[in-house]
């Protein structure tokens, strides 16, 4: 026994920030710089009332009617998000109302960033191979907006909002290879939200610190770009030829790598690194941004529709970054 990847499916804002608008509130850079810099020309940013939940879902709808599936189907889900509704309960409990799922189903929420995609595929195979479940549905929901300041060019112009579902489920052939984890505490302070929960809370000298933008009263990210390349440059290569190994499979026997899409520096800089010939490399940053752990799901959504993944094809899919954490593993289609 199996499981495979079924079918994806994402949502986006309908808030568009291309680099024209954003010329706007930086204008010391021109849109071609910013470009260049980033790789991106569209970003979305949601609302302040609606948040990875919201987006989730959003996605969650798209999936149920792209497909014609019943979601009284639906015998597991997990929510991924570093942006959930409350300390407790878990978000996925109120998806799951909202969505209208069965209240006797698995559920629980997965907070781990830019790797949240690879580890929910590691965990749905798990879940499904141990026979808990025959489906998995993996929800995922990022709102790095939220937290980024209005004044900080690096994060405005690079991360970007996004919600995606991915339905796992049971198969007698191959569809998801052997999984491959990785962490390192060490590299907490270079990427993370400051004032956001227990740890060190908000308080009146930082809304007031932050008044002329809002308070910022969910925290504000804060990320050491140079170290994100160093341990991206270090770790990723390095996983990639893990799962290689673990699979039993060479770099040529890989259709198409699909890495998280933290930046065009870095996927650059890996594909270099890697010897990965330029038709097998996903780059698909320009048009979405960096969406977190929603990035390999809509790569792997566009990659699908453009026909560069199709049956019989190996996918070498790899999450890395906020931890930092890293995972990854094959996905045969």
């Amino acid at each position: 026994m199996g499981c495979k990847v079924r079918h994806i499916s994402c949502f986006l804002s309908s808030n568009k920030i291309n680099n024209e608008s954003l010329v706007i509130n930086f204008p010391e850079i021109s849109e071609d710089e910013i470009f260049r810099k980033t790789g991106v020309k569209v970003r979305y940013n949601t609302s302040l009332d609606f948040l990875g939940s919201d987006l989730a879902i959003g996605a969650a709808e798209n999936l149920f009617n792209e497909i014609d599936y019943d979601r009284k189907n639906i015998n597991f889900v997990v929510f991924c998000s570093g942006g959930h509704d409350f300390i407790a309960p878990m978000t996925i409990c109120i998806i799951q109302e909202k969505l209208g799922l069965r209240n006797d189903i698995g559920a629980f929420d997965l907070p781990s960033g830019c790797s949240a995609f690879t580890n929910a595929i590691g965990f749905s195979k798990a879940i499904i191979e141990s026979g808990q479940s025959d489906n998995v549905l993996l929800l995922f929901g990022e709102t790095p907006s939220l937290v980024s300041h209005p004044r900080d060019f690096a994060l405005r112009s690079l991360f970007s909002d996004a919600g995606a579902a991915v339905l796992v489920e049971k198969t007698d052939g191959r569809g998801i290879g052997e999984v491959v984890y990785g962490v390192d505490g060490k590299g907490v302070n270079h990427l993370l939200v400051e004032r956001s929960c227990l740890r060190n809370p908000i308080d009146e000298n930082w809304l007031a610190l932050n008044r002329d933008v809002g308070g910022m009263s969910r925290g504000q990210m804060k990320m050491n770009g140079i170290e994100i390349l160093t341990f991206s440059l270090k770790e990723v290569p390095a996983l990639v030829n893990k799962i290689l190994e673990k699979n039993n499979l060479l770099l040529r026997d890989i259709d198409l790598f699909v890495f998280h899409q933290a930046s065009n520096i870095i996927l650059k800089s890996l594909q270099r690194k890697l010897r990965i010939p330029e038709e097998k490399m996903a780059f698909y940053l320009e048009n979405y941004g960096n969406t977190v752990s929603v990035s390999i799901p809509l790569a792997l959504k566009d990659a699908i529709k453009e026909g560069r993944i199709r049956e019989g094809s190996k996918v070498l899919v790899a999450g890395y970054g906020i931890g930092f954490s890293w995972s990854g593993t094959v996905l045969y289609f």
